[in-house]
């Protein structure tokens, strides 16, 4: 099998979407799963959806399309805001989008409108990630705004956290976007279907003792594609941590230590660590670099360590004497890491377990399964 590739585990994908769904459905929430990371591929989108994913959120429209090309008609909704020159592509393929910008849902309405549809919008409020969201004081008019735009739908609002700012989804800013929720039904008057609280970094305040308020949807695709939490960065239980690998070839052993000239200027590398012979390290050089991967974002097997990486070569030191010129070492990767292997053209990727099994509860997942 050719490498460079990233080997993904099906059944994994399955299993960690039931796991979380299902607990998150105890509280009342149900599991929007987020396909960017994987670019919009459309059999690991589908082993969510058999895992019991409500359906799909992406942030590029070229992956929405090809998750229409594949014959995918579940709901999917577009978590970034649309780009203007884009809002008849928007609601051609999408059920519905994330907005902050009225001039975009006016563009929206107008081209739901020539299509002859309604398209649904969710709100999406600043709670102090500071990437993105309208002011909680400027919500009800916008709010209302939407309400009184042929063309569209108020379908609900939703918040972001823990991406650019590091804002964490504490008790009190869950309870702050429900009473939003409130606020906006009471001042518009229309039903919320939708009160998106957050991604994956909210698993802890959802599986928290307090209540869960208005929320009912999360934007979950770290945990399900790395079995973690985004915050810690601890696997959680019950879950896969492997369900994506990433596979790159040995093209050369004992590589001369290497010293970059000190007026290098070239900003895609990063500096190569002497490794002593005298400590049994061999070094390894793969077919793998920064154009392809987040090397920082790689996971060491044992006794393994990174040296460096530059555009197109990674360096290991390892003890493991098994490695020869043409055998291959998987990883385990962060998010950074798996975004940019799977966006990379000359990444493959091997799909396995690609068939659902039987849906049956288990007593026990890889260490334990308990549905809490």
């Amino acid at each position: 099998m050719s490498s460079p590739r990233i080997d993904v585990d099906l059944g994994k994908i399955r299993h960690n979407t039931r796991t979380i769904s299902r607990r998150l459905e105890k509280r009342g929430i149900r599991v929007t799963a987020v396909t960017k990371a994987v670019c919009g591929h459309p059999a690991i989108a589908q082993a969510m959806l058999d895992g019991g994913a409500a359906g799909l959120a992406e942030a590029r429209l070229s992956n929405v399309k090809r998750l229409r090309e594949a014959g995918m008609t579940c709901p999917v909704t577009l978590i970034r805001t649309p780009m203007l020159s884009q809002v008849d592509d928007v609601v051609q393929v999408c059920e519905a989008s994330f907005n902050t910008e009225i001039v975009v849902i006016a563009g929206l309405a107008a081209a739901a409108l020539r299509a002859a549809s309604v398209h649904g919008i969710i709100l999406m409020v600043e709670m102090g990630d500071m990437r993105e969201g309208i002011l909680p004081q400027d919500l009800g008019d916008i709010a209302q705004q939407v309400v009184d735009m042929p063309g569209v739908v108020l379908k609900g609002i939703g918040a972001n956290f823990a991406c650019l700012n590091g804002a964490t989804p504490a008790v009190a800013k869950m309870q702050t976007l429900s009473a939003l929720a409130n606020d906006v039904e009471g001042r518009c008057g229309p039903f919320l279907q939708t009160v998106s609280g957050g991604n994956s970094a909210n698993l802890t305040w959802a599986f928290g003792a307090g209540t869960t308020g208005r929320i009912n949807d999360l934007r979950i695709g770290e945990t399900i594609l790395l079995g973690v939490d985004p915050v810690t960065g601890q696997r959680l239980d019950g879950m896969y941590s492997d369900a994506c690998t990433l596979v790159a070839e040995v093209i050369e052993t004992d590589a001369r230590s290497v010293c970059p000239y000190a007026n290098c200027s070239e900003l895609s590398v990063v500096k190569i660590q002497r490794v002593p012979n005298t400590s049994g390290t061999t070094r390894l050089l793969l077919a793998i670099g920064l154009q392809d991967t987040d090397a920082a974002g790689l996971e060491m097997c044992p006794g393994s360590s990174l040296i460096g990486a530059t555009s197109d070569h990674l360096v290991i030191g390892t003890k493991d004497l098994t490695h020869c010129v043409g055998s291959e070492m998987r990883f385990q990767m962060n998010y950074s890491a798996l975004m940019r292997a799977m966006a990379a053209p000359d990444i493959q990727t091997n799909l396995v377990n690609g068939q659902p099994a039987p849906q049956v509860r288990e007593a026990n997942g890889p260490d334990r399964l308990e549905l809490v």
